[in-house]
């Protein structure tokens, strides 16, 4: 008997073909140089999207000196721009322009700070008498004394007992001079670092644009660019809404306050307008001092007109003006805003209801560009 050829004779053919790459590597260096180019700036890009990102979750705790610095260096291109034509330095006419924004921002506090301090004094010291007033008057109209489940309530001896409790905890979490020190130099840096981004960013702004382009793939940097621009003019547009509607806020309110008697109406509309360029809650953020300072000069009653006051004013102008100047701005849906407003102040409190808006809008310009070039129709 023929005795079996054994395994692994040297009769055996041996295969030539070589060892078959993994099916992703395969696919991509079978491409041609020029789509294997495009894919890894695609990657490069969102790489470099994914370590921004990153660098942002680590710097969150001063990321609001940042935004505002990046907004404040946005705002004052068109000025920078004027002057520069004039002839003047780009240097020289960023720090013209941030010597002008101290300035008015100065001015502001010494307007606003006299009249914060004296009310709120003036209101403290009249607030055991407001009480007692205002337990009288409802007693009065109610018959007998104010009572809740069987339980009388004496407004008077309740505010007293507040009024008591809150000074013993506002002079035993501040009175201590290293608390109010550290909030101080925190605060002072906070903001030094927002003008220290504004002016390094209003600086190198054409920089800026031009690093951001150069991470987009060179066949959609035309794309890149039209995006910028319409992003560019929402925006300009977005801030000149806001001011419009800061500024009739501011107007109004200063007019109602001086036709109600109150003192320092200028202050009062200064505030008003200042605190609408918080989107909705601005205006009635604003109207709080109002009601101080009717309460602390006038009683309940003049507090009483001063809300009708504000609520009408507020109501009007976001009811009627600020629909159409946004609507032009953003062209977003009212129900996208509130739900960007919502998303904004549940990621970052007030800053991000500031950026919600834009952010949103800069989306939405960003899907009206891709999607008829995906799908061959318009958006």
């Amino acid at each position: 008997m023929r005795n079996p050829r054994p395994a692994g004779s040297a009769h055996e053919p041996e295969s030539t073909e070589p060892a078959t790459l993994p099916t992703a590597v395969a696919v991509a260096w079978s491409l041609d140089p020029r789509r294997r180019r495009l894919y890894l700036q695609i990657a490069f890009g969102l790489g470099s999207a994914l370590v921004a990102v990153l660098v942002l979750y680590l710097i969150r705790d001063v990321l609001g000196a940042f935004v505002l610095g990046a907004a404040i260096a946005f705002l004052i291109q068109p000025a920078i721009h004027r002057l520069t034509e004039l002839g003047l330095p780009r240097i020289l006419a960023i720090v013209l322009i941030f010597v002008a924004i101290l300035l008015a921002l100065a001015g502001i506090v010494l307007l606003v700070l006299p009249l914060f301090i004296g009310e709120v004094g003036q209101l403290q010291s009249q607030a055991p008498s407001l009480a007692t007033e205002a337990q009288r008057r409802i007693t009065e109209l109610q018959g007998s004394p104010v009572s809740i489940f069987g339980i009388n309530v004496n407004l008077a001896s309740s505010v007293e007992t507040v009024s008591s409790h809150l000074r013993d905890y506002l002079f035993g979490q501040f009175g201590n001079a290293v608390s109010i020190g550290l909030t101080a130099l925190t605060t002072v840096l906070q903001i030094l670092l927002m003008f220290v981004a504004a002016f390094l960013l209003a600086l190198d702004a054409h920089s800026v644009r031009r690093v951001l382009r150069r991470l987009v793939p060179n066949d959609y940097r035309n794309d890149f660019d039209q995006i910028w621009r319409r992003v560019r003019r929402m925006l300009y547009a977005y801030v000149r809404g806001q001011i419009i509607v800061a500024g009739l806020i501011g107007i109004l309110s200063g007019i109602g306050c001086a036709a109600l008697g109150l003192p320092d109406a200028v202050a009062l509309g200064l505030i008003a307008g200042i605190t609408a360029i918080i989107p909705y809650l601005g205006p009635f953020i604003g109207a709080l001092p109002a009601v101080l300072v009717g309460l602390a000069s006038g009683g309940p009653f003049k507090a009483l007109l001063v809300v009708g006051l504000y609520f009408v004013v507020s109501n009007v102008i976001l009811n009627f003006v600020y629909p159409k100047v946004m609507g032009d701005a953003v062209r977003l849906p009212p129900l996208l805003v509130i739900v960007a407003l919502i998303a904004g102040f549940s990621w970052a409190g007030i800053l991000g209801m500031f950026v919600a808006v834009p952010l949103a809008a800069t989306l939405r310009i960003v899907f009206d560009h891709i999607y008829p070039r995906l799908y061959e129709k318009p958006a």
